[in-house]
């Protein structure tokens, strides 16, 4: 499910980078829905692996689309666009996952064969809300270079604009100190996914199967 949410987010934003008038993901093979294309050797899998290792909180993430703002048709909204792409179709995901579990259970109902699918199919789908919630949080954070940045440089006069967008070089690294030194970090990020999947949960929960996994 996570590997399915951040492909889908890299998609997206390559995809809105091809309306906006930028071909560069398209031309690089990487407006596709093949994992293997967007996994990045140390953000996808060393980093994650070195962290957990640690014992530390696990940071990680896709590799990036490649991006030209200069294709845009229009410089500020293509690259607002573009940057809002990923988080809209996490939260597209978050919605499609309610009808899903409840039309999972319908099925599980009415055909026993298929309740023991049909109840993984619902987990899976629980474990999407919460995910694609996080993800949406996490990436509008205003941290450079994640994509809620991309929005908030607009709002900062040129000046400070400039050196804000350069700190994408540390950004993976101001993201450690604030998850290891802030502990409230992590409750920023995990709030708004638990309010949500609480939400979800009052319109879902007559229809969750009985499940045989933990």
């Amino acid at each position: 499910m996570l590997l399915f949410s951040m492909v889908a987010h890299e998609y997206a934003h390559g995809w809105a980078a091809l309306k906006q008038g930028d071909e560069t993901a398209l031309a690089l093979g990487r407006l596709t829905w093949n994992p293997a294309k967007h996994i990045d050797p140390f953000m996808t899998i060393l980093l994650p692996l070195m962290l957990a290792a640690a014992g530390a909180p696990i940071l990680g993430g896709a590799k990036p689309v490649p991006v030209n703002p200069a294709n845009f048709r229009n410089l500020k909204r293509g690259d607002i666009i573009v940057s809002l792409a990923g988080v809209t179709a996490n939260l597209l995901i978050v919605v499609a996952c309610v009808p899903v579990i409840m039309v999972a259970g319908w099925l599980g109902s009415v055909i026993p064969a298929v309740a023991t699918p049909m109840a993984l199919l619902q987990r899976m789908s629980v474990m999407g809300i919460f995910l694609n919630m996080i993800l949406v949080v996490f990436n509008l954070l205003p941290i450079p270079p994640l994509d809620g940045s991309h929005v908030f440089k607009y709002l900062l006069p040129p000046a400070l604009a400039r050196p804000y967008q350069r700190l994408a070089g540390a950004g993976i690294l101001v993201l450690l100190a604030f998850m290891y030194f802030v502990p409230a970090f992590r409750t920023i990020i995990l709030s708004p996914a638990l309010f949500v999947q609480s939400l979800a949960q009052r319109l879902y929960l007559p229809f969750l199967l009985p499940t045989p996994f933990p």
